[in-house]
């Protein structure tokens, strides 16, 4: 099908399941299935995410066929570059669909909690972190994303052990989880008088921001909740009183902790916010997992697994290991340039996908 006929193909599907969706929002008794109507909600958002740029596109095209018509009517060849125009508008909205429709995920739009944490490597893997950090905010900027800073646990002589922040702005989440899993670092140390070369972790986990209304349901009796005094780099965020909170599930052991706000109740509401979504993780992973064993699939890379190299010496070249892309300009990917790793790896899950429905 070649890609106008696709985009009017895609535009009438699109925008039928919309009105489908609409209509099933109106009748009697649709959130009396939380779970289902969720699900409902999130698909509109995407098929609505995906309409508006398909409606342009058909615009676009009746557009350039009016113009082709009075072309060849009345022979005139000066609209030569209007229609050229229009068809490389219309090529970049076309990619802009194909892009979206990479992100196809059920959570794929919601913001995303990003949470950095050293690995192997001592004062060179808390540097690590540090720099990871910068490269995450670095690619934020360019998004236009806004970020906010939730925890942060320095290093006890440098960098910083571990830090997490929530990442706001469309489609945070969908980009961000091709970012889940082990970073190594390859240089020589700055910290190491002898000039030796040294290998770092960091470990990268990311999670979406869940509505208020996501199904977790949590006992209060299976919680312990500590307060401290909060702290950070310089001092600046350092408070009197202990209004930083760190909670424990104690049936999963997961910690969560928040010490970005001078209240602790409004510290508390973060982390729980936190830990309903790592919970809601959980809970996702599991059923995956239990349908991967199932099924004889090998499960896909998971979160602790080494996805990415990062060599300075005694060579540059940031080599992503699932994909096989690799970019010689590392200080260019560790300014934020990371949209070529997103991509191929958006592009290797939904041809999987693909296949899988096969």
């Amino acid at each position: 099908m070649c890609p106008v006929s696709w985009c009017l193909f895609e535009y009438d599907k699109s925008r039928d399941r919309v009105l489908e969706i609409e209509q099933a929002m109106a009748e009697p008794g649709f959130w009396d299935d939380p779970d289902r109507s969720a699900e409902l909600i999130g698909e509109l958002k995407s098929k609505k995410a995906i309409v508006e740029p398909l409606k342009k596109i058909r615009s676009r095209c009746d557009d350039v066929k009016t113009l082709l018509e009075m072309a060849s009517e009345e022979e005139d060849e000066s609209v030569g570059g209007e229609i050229e125009s229009e068809i490389g508008a219309a090529e970049e909205d076309l990619d802009q669909v194909e892009f979206l429709k990479m992100l196809s995920g059920p959570h794929d739009r919601l913001n995303a909690y990003v949470s950095i944490h050293a690995g192997a490597g001592g004062t060179e893997a808390c540097d690590w972190v540090s720099m990871l950090l910068r490269l995450y905010l670095r690619w934020t900027e360019r998004k236009g994303f806004k970020t906010e800073e939730l925890d942060m646990l320095p290093g006890e002589e440098a960098g910083i052990k571990s830090v997490t922040i929530l990442v706001k702005g469309e489609w945070a989440y969908g980009y961000l989880k091709a970012e889940m899993g082990v970073h190594r670092l390859v240089r020589i140390s700055p910290f190491d008088s002898a000039k030796r070369r040294q290998t770092s972790f960091g470990s990268v986990d990311v999670i979406p921001e869940f509505e208020d209304d996501v199904s977790v349901e949590i006992n209060e009796k299976e919680l312990r909740i500590d307060t401290y005094r909060a702290g950070g780099a310089g001092g600046q965020h350092v408070n009197m009183t202990d209004s930083a909170v760190r909670i424990t599930h104690l049936p999963t052991n997961v910690v969560v902790q928040c010490q970005n706000e001078r209240s602790q109740h409004k510290n508390k509401a973060s982390a729980m916010k936190v830990l309903k979504a790592r919970l809601f993780q959980l809970e996702e992973q599991k059923r995956r997992d239990q349908i991967e064993k199932m099924s004889g699939e090998k499960g896909d890379i998971a979160f602790g697994s080494q996805i990415r190299s990062y060599t300075l010496q005694p060579y540059t070249l940031v080599k992503d290991h699932r994909t096989g892309v690799d970019i010689g300009d590392v200080q260019s990917v560790l300014d934020g340039n990371i949209d070529p790793f997103i991509k191929a790896f958006l592009i290797g899950v939904r041809k999987g996908d693909k296949s899988d429905d096969d």
